[in-house]
């Protein structure tokens, strides 16, 4: 990715909505090629889609958590299983396999700290196999705008102390 492909990047992160036309303007390039170079960028899978960024407190959710999930028996299967399961609940922002002492990591929104206790109580805890379900409250979410490649480390020679 050069220079040109990060700011369409950029751009679009901003405002996927924009014109064509608005952001060849933006980038500082014609708008055949801004095109081209935005394709292209979603042939490579580098942009894998445009959606509507939704704000869960408008829609009644303004209480977020991280629930994290230990699961026993320790399988592929059941690992994989709990992840779909999890990312079909309506409650469900994000699900995330993860490593150390718990398998599953849950964000959710949900209306109220009640709510949130019934979830977890009702239908989390019940199940069998999650032998440890703890709930953390999110104080404050921020979801950074933009993703883009990150900076190549300098590399420098290491050298021994050893003479």
């Amino acid at each position: 990715m050069d220079a040109v492909d990060q700011a369409i990047l950029r751009r679009l992160q901003r405002d996927g909505r924009q014109t064509n036309r608005e952001l060849a303007e933006a980038v500082g390039v014609a708008p055949s090629t801004a095109l081209e170079r935005t394709r292209a960028l979603r042939a490579r899978g580098v942009i894998t889609g445009f959606h509507a960024a939704v704000d869960p407190e408008a829609l009644g959710r303004g209480v977020q958590a991280l629930i994290s999930i230990r699961i026993r028996p320790q399988s592929r299967e059941a690992i994989e299983s709990t992840r779909d399961t999890m990312a079909a609940l309506p409650e469900t922002l994000g699900v995330f396999v993860v490593t150390g002492n718990e398998d599953i990591l849950v964000h959710v929104a949900v209306p109220s700290t009640q709510y949130l206790r019934d979830f977890v109580l009702d239908r989390l805890a019940r199940r069998k196999e999650f032998v440890d379900v703890r709930t953390t409250v999110v104080f404050d979410y921020v979801q950074p705008v933009e993703q883009s490649e990150l900076p190549v480390a300098e590399r420098r020679e290491r050298r021994t102390p050893y003479v």
